[in-house]
């Protein structure tokens, strides 16, 4: 195709696209999510073609040419908005709410960007943005008049008139309570196109399609789950079982449309997207499934760039994630308007939800209550969730709305794997693991802390110089990360067992913090495991004995568990009296039964804190929005909320290369730590992306991890200071 006004370019080097393509590409992305959202396509097609068509400034055309950033700040969505007057005074509000905040807060933005943060300086904000007007408005209406919009000459006045009919429709904007869905549909349309460029029309047939999820359907009787009946007319789902019992499949049979299955780990995530694109790779050759991590971009191994870049995007058949993912929506925060687009009317399966913390399961609740205003089919799974907590999920989605499904006595009792031990020391730990070894036994050791996790893998190290041992936890690079993943599961790229770890038939011993917990499908013979709360106990029994056959049901396999800490301060991350309770309940040289669990459960959970967290978020209990109109919250309160490893580092050694890398090559050099380990460390300015800490080269080791106590400025490397 002969591209209008080629020297006119929407991006810089290396892509150098030009704004014709990019507006076209735009468009059609548009007029696909339109469809799909039950909105005007037309309308969608017009926002689309105006949204960038300010690029077209002599100004934006120089300063894509100029590596440094300018003092000062041009908006090519402010620009765009002066050729308004083309189009029917109608569908302004429309154009407006998709063109003016496409990338910014109107009103507050972090960088004090937005048309109303600028406007306060209104006459020079718009002689900034019209300047050379003469010069570039003809390319602008020669780009219009190509994608069929009837143009004529616009004075300098009356593109002043169209600027401040906008301005004085988002001050309107902001004094209303709400989000915009022409927003969020050109956002989501302008980051497809501007990620895949010329892939875009590849990739844009496959958006939207509902999965063929007939693989699901299978039965096995050693699954219980799998016998049961999955129809209801009920919108809702809630199923209570043991793990192992066939949960996912259960919970994909309850889905009708596009899914969005959330897991609460990464690790667990990984897991689960490679398990069903397995699934249901035969009935569906062409299927867009797709794994979103908390990193910008996702690197998958053997897939194209466009597939990796494609990730976080609208319009997938099935999105594997995590709830803090979906939590952009309840906290207003950047894109949230994009994300609401995406997922409105799907199935949305929150599985392992019993695992949350207490903010997470604060933040949970209210994701089911947004995403029930959303019309979304909602589908839980848990293993042991607390009486109290069930009751008020069943609340918020309505009992006669939820499909209730729970497994009899004599269906649990095939699950009774594990005779539990209570243990007095960790020098009897070492004499149970040394029994294990010389038994050819597969040992796992779980820790509550990554500390305690590397001092256990160092010393047994020692004990076992020839036996294989594996230390994995969450302060290690991603690339790190990931081949642990790999070693731990045991399975070759073709999903066929190599002999390594869960899929070795000799002694080894893997030592491992919570991230074996929830979802990775391993069976080791023997757990050594601390005293933690029972919910997350069990979730580790599960790593033991796990594979089921019918000559396997009814034999056991044993778990140590260690005596709770002293104090608060050794209990950290969990709750003491949580832990005491939990350990008080637990069997002693007896079979762990399965039937006694809920019992047990809530009589260690005999009240929940359900975390107030109304006050940070933008949707109420009420059903009403609380954030005002063509904003969003640009600081990131979830993070704070969740205290979780929102920090990102990467090593003083990778600086040099960080600099220069991809995206994939960025997320395998990355740790996640938490905030106040690093603080006193060197930062990467904001210009380098992630703006990760640097970690001295002393801290880290590719067996141990970070070594946080050595994460110190005078460990830094003097010599890198010379290069």
């Amino acid at each position: 195709m002969e591209w209008v006004c080629p020297h006119i370019k929407a991006k810089g080097k290396p892509e150098e696209t030009t704004l014709h393509e990019h507006l076209l590409l735009v468009c059609n992305v548009a007029e696909k999510i339109a469809i799909y959202s039950n909105m005007n396509p037309q309308i969608a097609k017009l926002g689309a073609i105006l949204h960038d068509i300010g690029k077209t400034s002599t100004i934006f055309q120089e300063r894509l040419t100029i590596n440094k950033k300018p003092d000062t700040p041009f908006r090519h969505e402010i620009a765009s908005c002066f050729f308004l007057s083309l189009f029917d005074k109608e569908i302004h509000p429309a154009l407006i709410e998709m063109i003016i905040a496409h990338h910014k807060s109107i009103e507050n933005d972090a960088k004090r960007k937005g048309i109303l943060d600028l406007n306060e300086d209104r006459d020079n904000t718009f002689l900034l943005h019209s300047k050379n007007w003469e010069l570039w408005k003809s390319d602008a209406l020669q780009l219009l008049s190509a994608f069929g919009i009837t143009v004529r000459d616009i004075s300098i006045e009356e593109a002043q008139a169209s600027y401040d009919a906008v301005v004085a429709y988002c001050e309107d904007a902001v004094r209303e309570s709400g989000y915009s869905e022409w927003r969020g549909l050109l956002m989501a349309a302008d980051h497809f196109a501007s990620a895949l460029s010329g892939k875009t029309d590849d990739y844009l047939v496959r958006l939207f399609k509902q999965p063929k999820l007939d693989f699901y359907q299978r039965r096995h009787e050693l699954y219980p789950l799998s016998l049961k009946n999955a129809s209801s007319e009920k919108k809702h789902t809630m199923v209570v079982a043991s793990t192992g019992a066939g949960k996912t499949d259960f919970l994909f049979r309850r889905c009708k449309g596009r899914v969005f299955y959330t897991l609460p780990f990464q690790a667990s995530i990984n897991a689960m997207y490679k398990r069903v694109k397995k699934d249901l790779a035969t009935d569906n050759p062409d299927m867009d499934i797709r794994l979103l991590h908390a990193a910008s971009k996702i690197a998958l191994d053997g897939k194209s760039k466009e597939e990796k870049i494609i990730q976080g995007h609208v319009g997938a058949a099935v999105k594997v994630l995590t709830p803090h993912q979906i939590a952009a929506i309840a906290f207003g925060t950047n894109g949230y308007e994009a994300m609401i687009m995406d997922i409105k009317g799907c199935d949305v399966i929150l599985d392992e939800i019993h695992t949350y913390t207490e903010v997470t399961r604060a933040i949970v609740l209210k994701i089911i209550q947004v995403l029930k205003h959303l019309g979304c089919n909602i589908h839980i799974g848990t293993a042991t969730m607390p009486t109290l907590l069930y009751n008020r999920i069943i609340d918020l989605l309505g009992k006669e709305t939820v499909s209730e499904i729970r497994l009899e006595d004599d269906e649990l009792e095939q699950f009774n794997r594990h005779i539990i031990h209570k243990i007095d020391n960790r020098e009897s730990a070492a004499e149970i693991i040394t029994q294990a070894i010389n038994e050819q036994k597969k040992v796992l050791v779980v820790c509550n802390r990554v500390k305690a996790a590397q001092d256990e893998y160092s010393k047994l190290q020692e004990m076992f110089p020839e036996t294989p041992i594996l230390l994995i936890h969450s302060r290690f690079t991603k690339g790190d990360r990931d081949e642990k993943e790999r070693l731990l599961l045991g399975l070759d790229d073709d999903g066929n067992p190599n002999g390594n770890f869960n899929t070795s038939n000799k002694a080894c011993i893997v030592v491992s913090t919570q991230v074996v917990e929830v979802s990775l499908d391993i069976s080791f013979d023997v757990m050594v495991t601390d005293a933690a709360p029972l919910d997350a106990l069990i979730q580790r029994f599960g790593r033991v004995n796990r594979i089921r056959t019918k000559e396997t049901i009814g034999t056991y396999k044993p778990v140590y568990v260690l005596p709770p800490p002293e104090n608060k301060k050794e209990a950290k991350p969990y709750d003491l009296e949580v832990i005491n309770r939990s350990y008080d309940v637990l069997p002693n040289g007896e079979v762990l039964e399965e039937k006694s669990l809920q019992e047990k459960i809530d009589h260690v959970f005999t009240e929940i804190d359900f975390l107030a967290i109304e006050e940070h978020s933008v949707f109420k209990e009420t059903g009403k929005w609380r954030i005002d109109k063509l904003t969003h919250n640009s600081k990131a309160m979830l993070l704070e909320l969740l205290d979780i490893d929102s920090v990102s580092c990467i090593l003083e050694a990778d600086k040099e290369t960080y600099m220069l890398a991809n995206y994939e090559e960025r997320y395998k050099m990355e740790i996640h730590t938490r905030y106040y380990v690093v603080k006193d460390l060197q930062q990467f300015k904001d210009e380098y992306g992630s703006s990760p800490f640097i970690i001295p080269d002393k801290a880290y080791n590719k067996d141990l991890g970070l070594i946080e106590y050595l994460a110190k400025p005078e460990n830094y490397n003097v010599e890198y200071s010379f290069l």
